[in-house]
């Protein structure tokens, strides 16, 4: 194929025609961003620099100079939101809402925003009925989720339940462990009203949504002891080592009182003992000591104790150690000088021997099921992990 040298007078004409053609995009955009007003340019300098109060003062000049700003009034609600100001992200959006110049997808994106206000503002029954009508649009999965949140803040269980069922083949993934809780939430009040066959039918379906729910066994196990039957309230916290192990250590006082009245402690402290040595936890060590202390006398605790020292150091299993080492001493002297070091070790063990939860990291004394700071689910691990954070 030759080469046709008339080719090459197309260049200049193509270079030119490039040249006109960012000429004219380079003068649409200066007088698009000539058409802004400063205080736009200015809002944005803000929140690089991220100084939020300043940006919304800028932003809000904006708005005044040119009200048909759709976008920016969705970031000034954003922002208010973020701030704390719900009662001035609502208007933000409710104004929003009220344009009739507003397309579709715009009015859905303002209503899921007030939505949101309504839910940080602790408006639920507002912020249901937003969401509820979201049900069919762009939003639907994110508004289930909003309202899954509503019915648990609202403890409205039967509810929350059917949610989220409801989410998980939309969202493609399982949601039994929460269903699950949910149940157990129902469980729970229904024993409070003494009615344990209810309970025990809610509990049995929390096991059959999520087999490996904890939480179910627990409150199996307390609702046949309440009914006097510890043999079988046993064998429900014995089947938490095939769930999770870990969560022994709650009900280790349970199991050893159960086994006292059922006449067979001596069978309940080999069988903690047995849980300690497998699965160290300072609950388990705290409640097989006690025992142990006034079953066997303080040399049993005090070995006890030891031989758990030397596998896994811990403050509290040192408190234990000299506890017993002054229940077993006579010597008066002795006596006034180990407690001197207990009340200095006590003192440290009160303080660090905590729950924490793993999404939030919120600390509570007590063990909760669902994390008071974050909302979660069994986000709290069940041993205290601080004292195992400063063992050597």
């Amino acid at each position: 194929m030759e080469f046709e040298y008339w080719w090459l007078l197309g260049f200049p004409l193509f270079f030119g025609l490039g040249w006109m053609a960012a000429r004219i995009d380079i003068r649409h955009l200066v007088r698009e961003s000539r058409a802004l007003p400063r205080s736009y340019f200015k809002g944005l300098n803000f929140l690089l620099s991220e100084q939020p109060d300043k940006a919304i003062e800028a932003f809000i000049e904006v708005v005044k100079v040119d009200p048909a700003t759709v976008d920016l009034h969705f970031a000034l609600g954003n922002l208010f939101r973020r701030r704390g100001e719900y009662d001035r992200a609502i208007r933000m959006h409710q104004h929003l809402i009220e344009r009739a110049d507003l397309a579709v997808e715009q009015r859905a994106n303002a209503l899921f925003e007030l939505g949101l206000d309504y839910l940080k503002a602790g408006i639920l029954d507002r912020a249901e009925e937003v969401f509820t009508r979201l049900g069919d649009g762009p939003h639907a999965a994110q508004a289930r989720v909003s309202l899954l949140e509503i019915y648990q803040a609202e403890q409205d269980w039967p509810k929350a339940i059917a949610m989220a069922r409801g989410i998980e083949p939309a969202a493609g993934e399982s949601r039994s462990r929460d269903i699950a809780q949910f149940l157990c939430e129902l469980a729970a009040g229904e024993a409070t009203h003494s009615r344990p066959d209810a309970a025990r039918a809610h509990l049995a379906e929390a096991l059959e949504a999520h087999r490996k729910c904890v939480r179910a066994n627990v409150l199996l196990g307390d609702l046949e002891r309440a009914a006097g039957r510890a043999e079988r309230a046993i064998e429900h916290w014995k089947r938490i080592e095939q769930q999770n192990p870990a969560y022994l250590a709650l009900v280790a006082q349970r199991l050893l009182e159960a086994h006292r009245d059922a006449g067979r402690l001596e069978e309940g402290l080999t069988l903690l003992s047995g849980y300690l040595e497998r699965y160290p936890s300072l609950d388990l060590l705290d409640a097989v000591f006690q025992y142990t202390l006034e079953a066997k006398g303080a040399q049993a605790a005090y070995r006890l104790v030891r031989d758990e020292l030397r596998r896994n150091p811990t403050l509290l299993g040192l408190d234990r150690l000299i506890e017993a080492q002054i229940a077993g001493d006579a010597h008066p002297e002795r006596r006034r000088d180990l407690e001197l070091v207990k009340n200095l070790v006590h003192s440290h063990t009160r303080k660090l021997a905590r729950y924490r939860c793993e999404a939030c990291g919120f600390k509570a004394r007590q063990f909760h099921w669902r994390c008071p700071g974050c909302g979660g689910w069994e986000s709290y691990p069940p041993r205290r992990s601080e004292e195992f954070d400063l063992a050597p």
